[in-house]
């Protein structure tokens, strides 16, 4: 039997690193962490004890083009605030999907990514 501990990671492909890099590292504000040096292009950041991994595939079979769609494979991460990250979304002119009354339980919010790699955030729900 395998004992699972924890999500170490999620890889997400990309088509241009340094698009991708202003998005996740100056519009989000994920915190960059060193990558070894593999014979591909990516960039690491660390997500509390866990990380996202970009990598650089131009003609990658798993790049999406459409719009956001829920039922699609994505990728989650927990926030502590619905309206701070609403808030900051608004702020960078990131357009999102938010689902404030969702049924799931939590607050939902999804936005593409440059590459259309669909991300969600989670937060607790919140008084209004």
């Amino acid at each position: 039997m395998i004992h699972f501990e924890k999500i170490h990671h999620v890889s997400l492909a990309v088509r241009d690193l340094e698009k991708a890099r202003v998005f996740y590292s100056e519009l989000l504000g994920l915190r960059e962490i060193q990558r070894p040096a593999f014979n591909s292009r990516g960039i690491w950041y660390a997500i509390g004890n866990q990380q996202l991994h970009l990598l650089e595939h131009a003609n990658g079979e798993t790049l999406r083009f459409g719009a956001i769609d829920t039922v699609d494979g994505h990728c989650a991460f927990w926030v502590s605030s619905y309206k701070d990250t609403v808030a900051w979304l608004e702020q960078a002119g990131i357009p999102f999907e938010a689902r404030p009354q969702s049924i799931a339980g939590f607050t939902q919010i999804y936005v593409l990514d440059p590459d259309h790699n669909i991300l969600e955030f989670d937060a607790p729900y919140e008084s209004k």
